[in-house]
């Protein structure tokens, strides 16, 4: 999901809800600490030099119970970050504190914002002689073989 894509969905919600990858969700309480835009260069492993936008949102939750950020209050924040940072309309990625902090994509449901997983990936699969598909091979494609029912190898 883009920051657009985001405030766009918060228009139109009367309620916040995040819901993690395993179906729980983030405590109703909690509060957006940071809106950021990062910036990542890098060369991926078959040379070629990359860059990577990223608006990230961190949600964080303590204690506070009778804190609720609503739509609007989260829309605020956004277009203030959005002027202030001068963000780019990039997608979307939510740090959220698991086990260590975790790095989710966002979407959107209908009623709730799913944090989706994300995956890493090699981006010179064709540089790095990886192929998209294992070949299957059937064994008897593979000509002769020292198995063969009669020889005494097995």
């Amino acid at each position: 999901m883009k920051l657009s894509e985001l405030k766009q969905s918060l228009s139109k919600l009367d309620k916040i809800a995040f819901q993690l990858p395993d179906g729980t969700f983030v405590p109703r309480h909690f509060h957006v600490t940071e809106v950021g835009q990062i910036s990542k260069r890098f060369i991926d492993c078959g040379g070629t030099l990359r860059k990577e936008e990223k608006v990230s949102l961190q949600l964080w939750n303590e204690n506070d119970y009778d804190h609720r950020l609503h739509p609007e209050k989260l829309l605020h924040i956004l277009e203030l970050s959005e002027k202030s940072l001068s963000l780019e309309d990039s997608e979307i990625e939510v740090e959220y504190q698991g086990e260590t902090i975790q790095k989710f994509g966002l979407e959107l449901d209908g009623d709730n914002f799913i944090l989706s997983t994300k995956q890493t990936d090699c981006l010179a699969k064709e540089k790095c002689a990886i192929p998209s598909v294992k070949p299957k091979l059937e064994l008897a494609d593979l000509g002769a073989s020292c198995c063969s029912p009669n020889s005494t190898c097995c």
